[in-house]
């Protein structure tokens, strides 16, 4: 059975779990704190219809939204070692498969090629559900190995970002990740081939600092956490209060570090556009 297989029979997945609730059962909205509908959330494209908060969602999700059809998945098969033997609250391999098992993802990391808007792209995707969207040494592999792909098929690439950074439990190997992905999308600026960058909630750390803020076209969901450090180590370390909206979508479009914001239900309409603009 196919990864997409087993998020569409709804094995031990959250997200799934969700979408399959009786009708009539209600969920809370995170930030109004309303009671909303689940199916309503979902139809919805997983925004709320009271305040418009932008629910976190995975990668088979933001597949849905973006590809025409069923994607065909790529580099299925990697799996993170514990070569450092890292443990804290419990070992790293431990950690590794209880994510496997609670969430039927092979890492944090999901790539797939297909169409959007009747064009060629390859996505990547990150799952926040897996370790916190971790960038450990697979998810930089997948994302140079998408890069190859691109580069030999010359088909655009797009990058969704949700992640709290680096992975800690894998140390110097989490962190050479930055410079790796870093000098694979060179190698796309080169060939000029489009590479666009979606950073949703939130997008932190070693991830903000490399390929989330290389995109030829930098974009993001509305009111996302984008930031190397959070607002609270921020502010404990300059010792000053924050301006309103600190580190949001808006606060950091405002002051020049993204291109647009865009909102879910627009999302597929205007990455065909990009699309269509780089092909001219």
């Amino acid at each position: 059975m196919t990864w997409l297989q087993r998020f569409r029979t709804g094995i031990k997945t959250k997200t799934i779990d969700k979408k399959e609730t009786p009708d009539g059962v209600w969920t809370q909205c995170k930030n109004c704190r309303k009671a909303v509908i689940n199916k309503e959330v979902v139809a919805n494209m997983y925004v709320c219809p009271m305040c418009d908060h932008h629910h976190r969602i995975g990668s088979i999700e933001y597949f849905q939204l973006l590809f025409d059809e069923e994607p065909k998945l790529l580099f299925e098969g990697l799996f993170a070692k514990d070569i450092l033997q890292f443990t804290d609250l419990k070992p790293y391999s431990k950690r590794l498969k209880d994510s496997i098992e609670k969430t039927s993802l092979e890492e944090a990391m999901t790539v797939a090629e297909g169409l959007c808007n009747e064009q060629r792209i390859v996505i990547a995707c990150m799952d926040f559900s897996f370790i916190g969207g971790s960038m450990g040494s697979v998810v930089g592999e997948k994302i140079s190995l998408a890069i190859d792909h691109c580069l030999d098929q010359n088909i655009p690439l797009l990058i969704i970002s949700k992640s709290g950074g680096a992975r800690m439990m894998e140390a110097a190997f989490s962190l050479m990740q930055m410079a790796k992905t870093a000098a694979k999308l060179s190698l796309l600026a080169q060939a000029k081939i489009p590479y666009i960058s979606l950073m949703t909630d939130p997008t932190t750390g070693g991830v903000s600092a490399s390929y989330a803020m290389l995109g030829d076209i930098n974009m993001a969901e509305p009111k996302a956490l984008i930031a190397f450090a959070g607002p609270r180590v921020v502010k404990e370390t300059i010792k000053r209060d924050l301006p309103e909206g600190f580190q949001r979508s808006e606060f950091l479009l405002k002051n020049g570090f993204l291109d647009l914001i865009v909102h879910r239900q627009n999302l597929k309409e205007k990455v065909g556009e990009f699309l269509t603009y780089f092909e001219c």
